[in-house]
């Protein structure tokens, strides 16, 4: 068997010793190493095919330098983003990262953490389910290092990555009110999931602060089953249109909420933005497929990516500090909430 290549090996051929060879293999002290001779190190690992010896390395820190991300749906745009956003900023620190989808279910959570602990993950990134409080406080009380990320628990003194979610929907329904819609409704999942929650706080505080709105909330909330999505957001959208003074405008709580809905105001033939403005909660390509383009709330994904890692590798390195962030979402703007409104007539499917 050919001898496997040592950091010594390469220290020798380089000329310098074995500690500068791990520092910048390691990717430690960047800014004090000189960039030829880390280049040099670089292309002489390279050239004597140099493996990075895993095992060694975790007997040595105690750690497998593996994370565990669990999201709801990894399918969703909003997840899939996020996980590569923490992927790379995982990658930068010389982290690898293991995924799961637990489907809103705490029973598949609660595997997917059994499993990642099982093979040694250093820590953990989740966005919790609506019942997975009970989750958290045993990962607490085992002292797992982990950060939630989009969700959590105000109950819960844990380390958190989030938007401020009543601040984007009450933007998002001042905007309307603004444009000169006056009957603005609302589709969110019914949950007790706290971010959901604070949208709807957001947007039924926005209807009481705007004077020139109807003050009755027109909310519906459809069951948080991605199985009979399709139905359930026609449904209810057939309800806000089929008033007998309907809804001139909407705030999907969520993208998939809003992809149904989009689905549902096409096959109506309603034309938006002039019988029927949309907003959305996040952005994806079918938005853009769409003929209107959608404004949108824009949550930061990039930045809660960097941070929730960034936080966890603390954490693991030892800190104790708390850390709590609800980042600012932004109003993107777009063609379903800037027109000449006409009177929407009462829509039913039959």
């Amino acid at each position: 068997m050919e001898k496997r290549t040592s950091m010594k090996d390469i220290a020798q051929k380089v000329g310098v010793s074995t500690a500068l060879v791990s520092y910048v293999l390691n990717n430690k002290n960047k800014n004090r190493i000189n960039k030829a001779v880390a280049l040099k190190i670089r292309e002489v690992a390279a050239a004597l095919n140099y493996r990075t010896n895993q095992i060694a390395r975790s007997l040595k820190t105690n750690k497998t330098f593996t994370l565990g991300l669990i999201v709801v749906d990894i399918a969703n745009p909003f997840s899939a983003n996020l996980a590569r956003i923490i992927e790379d900023e995982a990658d930068k620190n010389n982290y690898t990262v293991l995924f799961g989808s637990s489907d809103e279910s705490l029973e598949r959570s609660d595997k997917l953490v059994q499993t990642f602990l099982d093979r040694q993950v250093d820590g953990l990134i989740i966005a919790p389910g609506e019942n997975a409080a009970s989750q958290v406080k045993l990962l607490q009380e085992q002292r797992i290092p982990f950060v939630l990320i989009d969700r959590y628990f105000p109950a819960i003194q844990t380390n958190y990555v989030a938007i401020d979610n009543y601040a984007a929907s009450f933007a998002a329904v001042s905007h309307l009110a603004i444009c000169g819609y006056k009957r603005i409704g609302m589709i969110n999942f019914d949950t007790t999931l706290f971010n959901l929650s604070e949208r709807t706080r957001g947007y039924m505080h926005a209807l009481e602060k705007n004077s020139r709105v109807v003050k009755q909330p027109l909310l519906e909330l459809v069951a948080n089953n991605y199985e009979n999505i399709k139905e359930n957001v026609e449904r209810a959208m057939n309800n806000l249109l089929g008033l007998d003074e309907p809804v001139d405008a909407l705030l999907f709580a969520t993208n998939t909420i809003a992809t149904q809905g989009l689905k549902y105001a096409n096959a109506m033939k309603i034309r938006v933005p002039e019988e029927l403005a949309l907003v959305s909660f996040d952005k994806t390509d079918v938005m853009d497929l769409f003929y209107s383009p959608l404004t949108y709330i824009d949550q930061p994904i990039g930045e809660m990516g960097r941070l929730a890692t960034k936080i966890l590798i603390e954490t693991i390195e030892g800190s104790t500090v708390i850390k709590q962030l609800n980042l600012p979402a932004q109003l993107v703007i777009r063609s379903s909430t800037v027109a000449d409104k006409k009177p929407l007539l009462k829509r039913m499917r039959r």
